[in-house]
């Protein structure tokens, strides 16, 4: 029996791509042989098998050049909260290495150390700076952290969003072993200074001897905005395939040669020896063909979103009343929009909004069950008031002016209805 899903017979609007984005028709097509014929192991040395392997270190090359890394520098994740965790809790295993080997195993000798040699009393148990807006799964890690006694610091952003890199470096201590700062947020499309922070605290290392991993959750910024890692000066970098037309349950984690990061999962060789599990080769290939695609079509898709997206700004804050977009209007993702609508429930807008086929967000999808407003509209001064009127609309390149019209119309009816 062929179930028709009542979503494919009807026109919809589709504007939260932040939170996910369809599969790609290309992404679709290199992925089907692998699900059919091709289906070998690729730890297996038959020709099957190693057709998989050769296809998934295909797939590395292609990644790690859409980011000027290395194809060694690249481990396949099942997507952006596992390689999260791993950056994380990697980053304290080799804090704690450090303290409990007078070894210095954490670090090649034919590589740059990515820490200094001196090390304070084995019991202290490291600092992380990182902010009060990043994706959950970065702060539920750090609280998981903290309850094995590493200390936080969560760094206050502006208005907009945007952390101040002198307050990252005015929070380093002689424990600090781990900057991590999202390259773009979430739900109001900030972009941080990443660069500048980047270039600081390579200089720092230089200068003062201690040396502090950077980590970068980059899952809403890839392949929406050009992101090198050496321009960076990244030491850790995550990223999920499903918002920029890839399939679900796949990511990667960058790791720069001489980071000697400890396995996260383990019980095979698998992304030498790091993360044990048979590998998806159709979701890395997929992966691979929409990466590919996003940044040889970067430029052009980011200026048709930029132009639909200011045209939607303009109609919503000027055509109804009380209408405030939150975040930077020009430090900001090319795709994003969040706005408040003063005495309006986001809640019974988004419902009267999929009545109308329109999909949009409140906030972030991996919280989206949670009855507290979002922590990044809190965190840039909205109350809970302004912060639980807020919406969420992320456009993508297949968005037509048509499409943005429509939709700024039916809310102007609906706010107009509910106020």
């Amino acid at each position: 029996m062929t179930i028709q899903k009542e979503y494919e017979m009807k026109d919809y609007y589709y504007m939260d791509n932040a939170a996910t984005t369809p599969l790609s028709k290309e992404a679709f097509e290199a992925m089907m042989p692998f699900l059919t014929d091709d289906f070998g192991n690729a730890s297996a040395i038959y020709t099957i098998g190693q057709h998989a392997k050769s296809a998934i270190e295909k797939s590395r090359r292609t990644i790690a050049a859409t980011i000027g890394a290395k194809p060694s520098e690249i481990y396949f994740t099942s997507g952006g909260s596992e390689s999260d965790n791993w950056a994380l809790v990697g980053s304290k295993e080799i804090y704690d290495s450090l303290h409990q080997s007078s070894k210095k195993t954490a670090y090649t000798d034919s590589q740059p150390k990515l820490y200094s040699d001196t090390t304070s009393e084995k019991s202290n148990p490291g600092h992380i700076i990182t902010t009060g807006i990043e994706h959950h799964a970065i702060l539920n890690t750090c609280e998981y952290l903290e309850a094995k006694g590493v200390d936080i610091t969560y760094l206050d952003v502006d208005k907009n969003g945007l952390v101040n890199p002198d307050d990252v470096f005015a929070a380093i201590r002689p424990d600090t072993f781990l900057v991590s700062i999202m390259t773009a947020n979430n739900e109001v499309g900030t972009l941080q200074p990443i660069k500048e922070i980047g270039e600081r605290l390579r200089d720092f290392r230089k200068e003062s001897g201690q040396q502090i991993l950077f980590h970068s959750d980059a899952v809403q910024a890839y392949g929406h905005i050009p992101i090198s890692v050496e321009e960076l000066n990244l030491d850790l970098m995550s990223v999920s395939a499903h918002k920029l037309n890839g399939p679900k349950g796949i990511g990667f984690l960058f790791v720069r040669r001489g980071v000697l990061l400890p396995s996260f999962i383990h019980g095979g060789a698998q992304e030498r020896g790091k993360r044990a599990g048979t590998e998806n080769v159709s979701a890395v290939v997929g992966f691979a063909k929409a990466a590919e695609l996003a940044c040889a079509n970067m430029n052009e898709t980011a200026e048709k979103e930029l132009s639909i997206r200011n045209h939607m700004i303009e109609r919503l804050t000027t055509e109804i009343a009380d209408t405030t977009l939150n975040g930077d209007i020009s430090r900001r993702l090319p795709n994003n929009i969040n706005v408040s609508f003063r005495d309006i429930d986001s809640e019974t807008l988004l419902l009267l909004l999929n009545e109308r086929n329109i999909y949009a967000s409140a906030g972030s999808a991996c919280a989206s069950g949670s009855l507290e407003p979002s922590h990044v509209l809190s965190a840039i001064g909205l109350d809970n008031k302004a912060a639980k009127s807020s919406l969420r609309l992320t456009i993508s390149k297949d968005t037509s002016l048509d499409d943005a019209d429509h939709v700024v119309d039916v809310l102007k009816e609906l706010v107009e209805r509910l106020r």
